[in-house]
């Protein structure tokens, strides 16, 4: 029990923490001056109560959170044009506006049912780049802004929007010095929205979303002992996965969701594994005297994971069907927790400089080797990508509580989740949803 208990700890000091989201949307507190300025005018509102959403604000909040775009403020805006024949292009290229954005919301009588039409203008070019209807229900209608964000943000970049994405984060609420509850919720990229998959007097850890956005694995500890389970969202149905003795923790999906690579101590020593979910054919990866855990899949056939065999933390890589191990990391004297881009260009993790005791998420390009250093905080963990590469979510402490922050991967946005909760944990972002 003791050798259980001083490898868990050695795991979990390995491991990079956990947060969540909320129920609010994001308070922005930082940005860049460099990205595309652009001004999401207050839509038009065909209605005799106040819409319940501001769904242009939501829309500049989904734009300024890429670090691509700087939003004007509204107080800033000589007019709010509702259509894009009222836009005067003069007047925005003089207050070095590039594009606008405008639109007006309508309520079908007598139903649930709203109708947002916009349009997307580019000032330089004085003409009309988008210009579209989405509808929905009023319990839709954030849904209805973050697709208007991923269409004009496709249209301008040309890369993909994941503002409709969810977010997975556990959160901890303490009642009393014995009485902690932990429960796994799903949210909005951005918090809102969130509501509660499973509740546990014990800790969840780890969640991970499955590629298909329909599953998630997770560690439950609510025999008192770490398992692994596989939790199908729509349903609630769980699957046990994993009851081995000592460690079972940190799993990961393979692209294409067939397979689940985790962290066993079943043999005496944390190395890492994979299972075939079909036939539950399990396969050991790893094989050494040190400790290798947070395993994150880089291609089907290739896993990046963190292991202390060259003294400190640092991230390896290993093809499952057998061959050398190659090392990955080199700056720094500690890099663990790695997320690949989904492009498998770019490699995000915890990072900590020579000479320094903090811990901050860093960007590792794979081929050229430069590392960027995105955050700020000093207690920085649990890094999450979005599905198109421009943003990612992790853990970090503020006043001695857990919290979630969003920062673009080009360092230019910054931003704080609010929450309801005391303690947030572990962010797993999810793919692309239908």
């Amino acid at each position: 029990m003791k050798r259980f208990t001083q490898a868990l700890i050695a795991v979990i000091a390995l491991c990079t923490a956990q947060l969540t989201l909320a129920q609010d949307a994001i308070e922005i507190t930082k940005g860049s001056d460099k990205a595309t300025p652009i001004a999401v005018v207050p839509f038009g509102w065909q209605g005799s109560a106040p819409l319940p959403e501001d769904l242009a604000q939501i829309s500049a909040n989904d734009l300024r959170n890429t670090g691509m775009f700087a939003p004007m403020e509204r107080n800033n805006m000589l007019s709010y044009p509702v259509r894009a024949e009222e836009i005067n292009a003069r007047d925005w290229k003089m207050i070095g506006v590039d594009y606008v954005v405008v639109g007006q919301v309508s309520n079908q009588p007598g139903t649930d049912r709203y109708e947002l039409n916009y349009s997307l203008y580019s000032i330089l070019r004085e003409q009309v780049l988008l210009a579209k209807t989405v509808s929905g229900t009023k319990a839709q209608l954030r849904d209805m802004a973050h697709h208007l964000s991923d269409e004009v943000f496709e249209e301008i970049t040309g890369i993909k929007g994941a503002f409709n994405t969810k977010l997975l984060y556990v959160a901890a609420e303490r009642f009393s010095a014995d009485n902690t509850r932990y429960t796994l919720q799903r949210s909005d990229y951005d918090g809102a929205r969130a509501s509660t998959l499973l509740q546990s007097r014990e800790p969840i850890l780890s969640p991970s979303y499955a590629p298909d956005g329909q599953r998630i694995a997770y560690v439950s500890f609510e025999s008192r002992r770490p398992e692994i389970y596989v939790h199908y969202i729509q349903t609630g149905r769980r699957e046990r996965i994993t009851n081995f003795e000592g460690l079972n923790g940190a799993p990961a999906w393979s692209p294409d969701g067939n397979r689940l690579a985790f962290v066993l101590s079943r043999d005496g020593n944390p190395e890492i594994y994979v299972m075939d979910l079909g036939s539950k054919q399990l396969r050991r990866i790893t094989n050494h005297f040190s400790i290798d855990t947070e395993p994150s899949w880089m291609d089907n056939s290739t896993i990046a994971f963190t292991s202390d065999r060259g003294g400190k933390p640092q991230i390896y890589k290993q093809n499952i069907n057998g061959g050398s191990t190659e090392r990955l990391t080199f700056v720094g004297n500690y890099n663990a927790n790695a997320k690949l881009s989904v492009d498998g260009r770019t490699m995000v993790m915890v990072h900590r400089q020579e000479g320094y005791r903090n811990f901050q998420i860093a960007t590792q390009d794979l081929k050229r080797g430069n590392l960027r250093v995105l955050t700020e905080t000093s207690l920085d963990e649990s890094p999450t990508v979005s599905p198109n590469g421009t943003m990612l979510i992790y853990a970090t402490r503020q006043q001695g509580r857990g919290v979630l922050m969003l920062v673009s991967t080009n360092g230019r946005a910054r931003s704080e989740i609010p929450t309801q909760f005391t303690d947030l944990r572990v962010p797993s972002w999810s793919p692309y949803l239908p």
